[in-house]
């Protein structure tokens, strides 16, 4: 059969020209497929059982092929698990104890698991993938054929002309090294490990006993030699496996205390997946493996001492080193951040004493704790939001109490006083200014996420041409804003002080983009979709939206990041320069909405947000400064209770001008006494939510047992959602949101009784 296959393999080469590198991973993948496919066309790969040399399957015809191959080959079912390995590979790798393709090339890649899933991923699609990988066992083409639903051909080229034949990396550490899987199976022992054992054990056991083993451990085993102590060092890989290492011995203890002594030649532990610092007794780094110059982002550590890389500890690293030297408790962990360009790198260090010819020194093991302290960072800044929210949300709620009070003997003052009063105008400023307040406590309510949603129809062009002064006052003088609107705008429908929120963060955020300058360009424009837009995984109905463009100058975002701008704490600014929050609250308000926003950057070039929003045909209508009360005069008995005296007040006057019976109670227990008179008629409950003793929603379903066709409008300083609990809505009710003014609390009561 081989010989049948060399014969297909030497025409199909001879139909045409030689490729060029044919022990390149594609030309022999395709050079493969194609013989498959000869030998299918001449019967050979559907031969029946028992009919001599030539019949065979097609899985036993490739094999025939991979047999001669000069590079390693596997075939492997979808997961991964291995058929076969060929000649070349059984000789590079070895068996594989668990079988899996994975295993065998992590003698080569820190993180096999991820190439393999890219391959497995584009092979899908187009039927074959490759890749080139760079190690420090040297230069390697990977390729994946999908031959079958359930069969893949792998191909390893070597590239390099020193990394053929030399093993795992690994093999050439003068430590001993092995890798174990997550049951503790030993899956890979190197050389040096070998030596010392005299044979290979199965399991981790079989070395250390039955305690885990963890970094930093004394561990006593059986040697060639004899028994023998080691210190461990245990780094976690993917899918569960684990590099152990083995350290040097100790040396017996001096008497004086504190951690213990390590001897080691450094260039020993130079390719250890360990950071490691060497420092002297008065903090200088006199030397440093590649994992710890990697992590600190250093070329190199000579003439740096410990405070140069690493800060944080809150007083003089020197004393900690000296402390710990002496043995006076300064083993212990610390946790410190990188300095200098590495201020968002956090590492865990650990110090060790050691000795050697220069004297006692320490071996700082380093721990690269970055993720755990951003996480950490996160939970912290969530609970400060919170707390915030929390306060900003019980400010407003006083605040708006105090709002409905001025602004409500405001309107009661305007309705004594015409254009012609030399008053009046001191009136509108009054009324002007508490409306003003009324927004900035929205602002407040709106950070605490218990704003009152108002959404109206808006058009963009005024909304915007409205804030551009506070926009321009915002990007300063270096960085110029062009608006460029669609003359035929059309109108959308959302919160305006959300909408405005929106444009705020996403101008602040470009302006620091471009912190020397630059333009934003701001642009409207009608778009009719006719068809589904797909894009960033999102589906865009068809339809007629407003779409506005906020595009920068600025430094850009690289591909890689571009995904998380959206996610709540991920920022691009320094520690202590921002929440994060800026583009989540902007993502949330545009969904909020029913939008839809988009990014796209490139590098040095600049930034664009592309925000859709449905667009609404109905006209947008100006809302006077003032709304008319309604000229009706009310009739029928109100049932007012509200435990702030001043808004009682006015509400009560208010009522009482339109022609309303009013009655009045401070609080829940007060307004039961009065309805527990059966003689007493009642039309409507006007009531505060959130009041000492009983709240609103309480009191009032407990009236309604027996009043049940009694209608209610419930008056908060929070939103309406801020009270909402399991139970039912209360029937024949309305919410009015403080501050309200004199006209909009008649003209809910008017509402609700007609």
């Amino acid at each position: 059969m081989a010989g049948t296959a060399a014969c297909g393999l030497t025409a199909l080469m001879a139909d045409g020209p030689m490729l060029p590198g044919i022990a390149a991973a594609t030309a022999a993948a395709l050079l493969l497929a194609a013989c498959v496919a000869q030998l299918r066309g001449h019967g050979l790969l559907h031969g029946v059982r028992g009919r001599g040399p030539l019949a065979t399957t097609p899985q036993e015809a490739i094999i025939a092929l991979l047999s001669h191959d000069a590079d390693v080959a596997y075939l492997t079912d979808g997961d991964g698990d291995i058929r076969y390995a060929n000649p070349v590979a059984l000789e590079r790798f070895g068996d594989i104890a668990d079988g899996h393709l994975a295993s065998a090339f992590s003698r080569i890649l820190a993180n096999p698991e991820a190439v393999l899933f890219r391959l497995q991923n584009r092979a899908l699609a187009t039927g074959a993938a490759r890749e080139d990988i760079i190690t420090r066992s040297g230069q390697f083409r990977m390729s994946l054929v999908q031959l079958g639903d359930d069969t893949q051909l792998w191909r390893l080229d070597d590239l390099g002309k020193g990394s053929r034949n030399l093993g795992r990396a690994a093999d050439q550490l003068t430590l001993p090294m092995l890798t174990a899987g997550p049951t503790d199976a030993i899956l890979y022992l190197n050389e040096a490990f070998r030596k010392i054992l005299g044979s290979r054990p199965k399991s981790l056991t079989d070395i250390f006993g039955p305690e885990p083993v963890a970094s930093g451990q004394h561990r006593d085993f059986r040697t060639v030699s004899g028994l023998s102590t080691m210190m461990l060092g245990v780094v976690d890989g993917a899918a569960g496996r684990r590099e152990v290492y083995l350290l040097p011995p100790p040396r017996p203890d001096t008497g004086r205390g504190g951690p213990p002594s390590l001897v080691a030649g450094w260039n020993a532990i130079e390719d250890l997946p360990v950071p490691l610092l060497k420092i002297a007794e008065d903090g200088v780094i006199t030397a440093s493996n590649r994992e710890a110059r990697s992590l600190l982002g250093l070329t190199t550590t000579q003439e740096k001492r410990v405070q140069d890389v690493l800060d944080g500890l809150g007083r003089p690293i020197t004393d900690w080193v000296r402390e710990s030297l002496n043995g006076q408790g300064g083993h212990g962990s610390q946790f410190l951040r990188g300095r200098g360009d590495n201020q968002e790198t956090f590492v865990q260090v650990t110090l060790n004493t050691a000795d050697g010819p220069e004297g006692r020194h320490l071996i700082a093991v380093l721990n690269d704790v970055t993720e755990l302290k951003t996480l950490e960072a996160q939970f912290v800044q969530s609970q400060k939001m919170q707390a915030i929210g929390q306060l900003a949300g019980g400010v407003a709620h006083d605040f708006n109490n105090l709002l409905t009070a001025i602004s409500g003997h405001c309107d009661l003052l305007l309705l004594r006083h015409d254009q012609g009063d030399h008053d009046y105008g001191d009136l509108i400023q009054i009324h002007q200014n508490a409306n003003r307040a009324a927004s900035l406590v929205g602002q407040l309510l709106a950070f605490s996420r218990k704003q009152n949603l108002q959404p109206e129809r808006i058009d963009l062009r005024e909304t915007l041409s409205d804030l551009t002064h506070l926009l321009n006052r915002l990007v300063g003088e270096k960085v110029s804003l062009v608006l460029d609107h669609d003359p035929d705008l059309a109108a959308i429908k959302a919160d305006k002080r959300q909408l405005e929120q929106v444009m705020m963060n996403l101008v602040v955020n470009a302006r620091d983009a471009m912190p020397q300058g630059g333009k934003i360009g701001i642009k409207t424009e009608n778009r009719i979709l006719h068809a589904p837009l797909a894009r960033d995984h999102v589906i865009v109905p068809a339809g007629e939206y407003v779409v506005v463009r906020v595009v920068d100058e600025g430094c850009g975002i690289p591909a890689d990041r571009l995904h998380k701008i959206f996610e709540p704490f991920w920022t691009t600014n320094r520690q202590g320069e921002g929440t994060g929050l800026g583009l989540s609250t902007v993502y949330g308000i545009v969904k909020q909405t029913g939008g839809y926003i988009f990014a796209q950057s490139e590098i040095g070039v600049g930034t664009e947000f592309e925000l859709f929003f449905p667009s609404h045909s109905l006209p947008v209508t100006d809302r006077p400064l003032i709304v008319p009360p309604p000229q009706a005069e009310g009739d029928g008995v109100v049932l007012l209770v509200e435990d702030e005296a001043p808004v009682r007040a006015f509400a009560s006057r208010a009522l009482r001008l339109r022609g309303y019976t009013v009655l009045e109670a401070d609080c829940a227990e007060g307004a039961l006494e009065l309805l527990s008179d059966p003689d007493l008629k009642v039309d409507i409950f006007v009531t505060d939510v959130i009041m000492p003793g009983k709240d609103g929603p309480t009191w009032v379903r407990e009236a309604l047992t027996v009043r049940p066709q009694t209608k209610v409008v419930f008056v908060s300083g929070y939103s309406e959602d801020a009270f909402a609990d399991e139970n039912e809505r209360v029937p024949n009710s309305v919410f009015l949101p403080k501050p309200f003014s004199l006209s909009e609390l008649t003209s809910t009561v008017h509402d609700q009784l007609n």
